[in-house]
């Protein structure tokens, strides 16, 4: 664990750590899980620059692209597949961008439809109450940074204007892309989260779908 965290200074100039997940990485036709060999760089940004990711460690089908979107869902939601591990912003005329995502362990994805109550630059983090049920050595705060499980950028999901504690935010565990082995959450790189949030407004409309439905 040190060598890593030293290893991550030495690339990035600052430690990195991971947030919580629910089972040991599983990156994608990678031998070690060794966090430093996972970024290229970073992408200049306040208060923190963004971690790069090298995408060649990474199932291509989960880059960021422009595809052909056939859902009824009006230009400009999010839509979230947590069966494909996909989340796509519609466009219009019949397109969307899509985005590999991890997604909620079995058990504990959530579905349905909520919309954006508000947007967090390199948020605070503190783990719900199920999470310290789970894991209670879990710490209960941590400041905005690197090491911080939410990542770069957070879109908090709001019904009937009260926060349902569901995110869409970044990680610093890409190798979790394309994984169900969150506590719950939407985890996106967080170059794509910071791509993400630069699109789309408080108050858009996000559908999660399991099973090809977001009806509960």
């Amino acid at each position: 664990m040190m060598l890593r965290r030293l290893l991550l200074v030495a690339l990035l100039g600052a430690p990195l750590a991971a947030c919580q997940t629910a089972q040991a990485p599983q990156p994608f036709e990678v031998a070690s899980t060794d966090d430093s060999g996972w970024y290229i760089g970073s992408i200049p940004d306040k208060p923190f620059d963004v971690p790069l990711v090298d995408r060649n460690k990474m199932d291509p089908k989960y880059e960021r692209q422009t595809v052909e979107y056939k859902g009824g869902e009006k230009p400009g939601s999010i839509v979230v597949d947590i069966d494909e591990r996909f989340l796509y912003l519609v466009e219009p005329e019949g397109k969307a961008v899509r985005y590999g995502v991890g997604v909620g362990k079995q058990g504990f994805s959530w579905k349905g439809i909520a919309s954006v109550g508000r947007k967090g630059v390199w948020p605070a983090w503190s783990p719900t109450k199920t999470m310290v049920g789970i894991k209670p050595d879990l710490p209960r705060y941590r400041e905005a940074g690197l090491d911080n499980p939410l990542g770069a950028r957070a879109l908090y999901l709001h019904q009937n204007g009260a926060d349902i504690l569901f995110r869409i935010h970044g990680t610093n565990e890409p190798w979790s892309i394309g994984e169900q082995m969150s506590s719950g959450c939407v985890r996106m790189l967080n170059e794509d989260v910071v791509d993400l949030y630069e699109r789309v407004p408080v108050g858009t409309t996000v559908y999660v779908k399991r099973n090809g439905r977001y009806r509960v």
